[in-house]
Order: structure tokens, then sequence, then C-alpha cells
């Protein structure tokens, strides 16, 4: 089985950046710089910023479905990431540096299952899990932080 990794589209965050601090405090966001690599990780290009590049801290709702599971986090948005991510059967950078929390969604939004796992062997996570016909994608999560990082599916 071939897996989907994608990142969020980049417009909406860029639209946050271009707001004033007290406009984007209403958001639940602000602007911040990395001071280390690895350690401020892009959901949008997911891969790290590095040292000295802007980032656009924010809360994120991830998973907007209308179960118990509904969630939110902080996400960090490189301020030069411009192109979401979005490979088959390529674990981006971020992803690969660290331990992976994998959630199993079904399509109405209900948890049905997880896994941790190493980012370099998230793929073959990915699809133990999305073998089970009532998954209809995952949410990679980073382990350590427990924030979202990306959204992994069946390749079509």
């Amino acid at each position: 089985m071939d897996i989907r990794i994608r990142g969020l589209e980049a417009a909406p965050f860029h639209a946050l950046m271009q707001l004033p601090p007290e406009a984007q405090a209403e958001h639940l966001a602000t602007m911040r710089t990395a001071d280390s690599h690895p350690g401020f990780p892009c959901r949008v290009s997911l891969d790290d910023a590095q040292p000295g590049e802007t980032v656009l801290l924010a809360n994120f709702q991830h998973q907007d479905a209308a179960t118990p599971f509904r969630a939110s986090h902080a996400i960090y948005v490189r301020l030069a990431a411009r192109q979401a991510y979005d490979a088959i059967n390529t674990v981006p950078p971020a992803l690969a540096r660290r331990t992976l929390s994998l959630r199993a969604f079904t399509a109405g939004g209900w948890l049905v299952g997880a896994t941790l796992t190493p980012g370099t062997d998230a793929l073959d996570a990915a699809r133990t899990l999305l073998a089970r016909d009532e998954v209809a994608y995952l949410h990679a999560h980073y382990a350590a932080m427990g924030c979202y990082a990306a959204w992994l599916g069946r390749a079509a």
C-alpha cells in the first residue's frame, strides 16, 4: 500500500502572519524566532525551521469532527513556507527525526487505533493501521509534545 503524507496549506497561516500582534493574539497566535534546530517543526513544509527563521506559533484545530475526539494544539509554521508538503512513500524530515504517535480515525472522526513509532518507521506503521477497513486516515503527532504533525492516508 502506498502512503500519502500531507502538510497543511500555507495561505490561512500567512494571513495570520500579516496581522498586528494584538489581532494575532485574538486568534491564539504569535510570531516567534526559531532558536534551535531541530525544535520548530513547520506543519506546512514538514521540515524544521533554521535558527533565526521567523515562525508563527498558532493554535490549530487539526481534528474538527463532531465527536469527542475533536482536538486542537499549538503548531509552528515557517514564514518562508509557501508550498504544503505532499508526497507518496516519503517521510519528511521533521517526522523522520522524531518519535511519532500515529492515530487512526474513521471517516466520521472516531479514533479507532494508535501506535507509537520512530519516524523512520512511519510508513510501515501507517500501512498496518490503514490495512483496517474502518480506518479512513491517520494523524501523526509528535510523541514528546503531543502536537499535531501531519495527515497520512492511502495514496489514490
